[in-house]
């Protein structure tokens, strides 16, 4: 189920946007951001093996600081690239449908159907928790199963002649395949749900470092032979020009009109169960901090319990990003938005948890190196070709932290508070 989680939907979309970048050294992006993950994911091992619970992220970012403006911020952080995550899988699920139809230049489909898909899986998420675990679990293995056929199908149909897939680097520049990178990493990012899982796994203090190392290692393998069989079949400009549906593209060449369906509707597929699944682990994350009396709530007379209300202010943001952002831009802010995070969960365990958990502080400090390095270069792109990412980015980091130390200055903590509790289990 880890590797369901992690392959997502956003590979159907980040195959183009990573080729944009990068340009020839596009699949070696991929086993880059492989790399940097892994780093990544010694921090999260080592927590989960010592403090292994369904807390995750955020139970982390408190034992490290405490309940502090680092564990609020850094936890929305995590929430709201989350979000931006369900919201580039919602326009994927439009761009990937409209090939069906050939409607490509109807722009306003795409996010009109990314809403209808938030909207259905807000419905769903309306139903037992069982319900939406054996989904997520049935449909991880269609997710593997079907990009292991895609990159056999296509690396077999070109005949291994890599058209766009180069040893020596083609007008690709260092801070443009440090970008690439920085958003290869978001198809790596899912592992970190998989330390929700610790009170739930026999020997846990085992387990979810297990699960997170094949996760990775099985993705990697997916990854980069998506990316060899995109490359062998299209040009960079034509995948350039396709960014948002490339797998669809490059299945043109390689199957014809049946494979447009396979990829299409395997497409939706994924789609579909991965914005189910996000909206389901995001709502509760919101819960918890919530709970944690850690983000304001009222329930404003909403019907139902907490659960409810976080479901819905979830997909509602989700919603707003989906109609008003492109694909590009939902990437590049849930690149920036988590590689942040991302550092605040390895500075923590360097500067308060080290001895605790016993983790090495050269794998820590070399973890924030990369981060800091990609990141910078990220940035540095977007600054050249895309200001109004930096503007989005710093103007949601600024509320975030400023709303998050202006709460937690005038909030007193309260357990009795009627905000915080959930209103279904005072009536029972």
């Amino acid at each position: 189920m880890g590797t369901g989680v992690m392959i997502g939907a956003g590979i159907f979309a980040l195959t183009g946007q990573i080729a944009e970048l990068a340009g020839t050294w596009f699949p070696l992006a991929f086993l880059i951001a492989a790399i940097i993950a892994s780093f990544s994911a010694y921090s999260y091992v080592k927590m989960a093996q010592t403090y292994p619970s369904a807390g995750g992220i955020a139970m982390f970012l408190k034992k490290a600081y405490g309940k502090s403006l680092m564990t609020g911020a850094c936890a929305l952080l995590m929430y709201f690239s989350m979000i931006i995550n369900e919201s580039l899988v919602a326009r994927t699920f439009g761009t990937y449908t409209l090939q069906l139809f050939n409607a490509e230049q109807a722009d306003w489909l795409v996010p009109a159907l990314g809403v209808g898909l938030l909207v259905f899986a807000f419905g769903i998420n309306l139903l037992k928790n069982k319900y939406i675990q054996s989904f997520s679990f049935f449909t991880a293995f269609l997710k593997i199963a079907g990009l292991v056929v895609l990159a056999a199908g296509g690396l077999w149909a070109s005949g291994l002649e890599f058209e766009s897939v180069s040893a020596t680097p083609q007008q690709t520049g260092v801070a443009g395949f440090l970008g690439a990178v920085a958003l290869g990493i978001l198809g790596y990012k899912g592992f970190t749900t998989i330390t929700n899982s610790g009170d739930e796994l026999k020997e846990p203090e085992k387990n979810v470092g297990r699960a997170i190392i094949i996760s990775i290692f099985t993705c990697t393998v997916l990854y980069v032979l998506i990316a060899l069989a995109v490359g062998a079949n299209l040009s960079i400009e034509e995948i350039v020009k396709a960014k948002d549906y490339s797998l669809a593209e490059a299945s043109r060449p390689a199957f014809g009109q049946y494979g447009l369906w396979f990829t299409v509707g395997f497409a939706i597929i994924a789609t579909v169960s991965g914005v189910i699944a996000s909206v389901f682990a995001v709502s509760r994350m919101l819960t918890m901090l919530t709970t944690m009396q850690l983000v304001p709530h009222r329930h404003f007379k909403l019907p139902g319990g907490l659960q409810i209300h976080t479901l819905i202010y979830t997909v509602a943001i989700a919603i707003v990003l989906t109609i008003f952002f492109d694909l590009s831009r939902i990437a590049s802010l849930g690149a920036i938005f988590y590689i942040i995070m991302d550092i605040g969960i390895h500075w923590g365990v360097f500067r308060h948890l080290r001895k605790d958990v016993g983790a090495k502080a050269s794998i820590l400090i070399t973890a924030i190196v990369l981060d800091v390095i990609v990141l910078g270069a990220f940035i540095w792109v977007k600054i050249q070709s895309d200001m109004t990412v930096i503007w989005a980015s710093i103007i949601g980091l600024i509320l975030v932290f400023a709303g998050e130390k202006f709460f937690l200055k005038v909030h007193e903590p309260d357990e009795e508070d009627p905000n915080y509790n959930d209103p279904q289990e005072a009536q029972s």
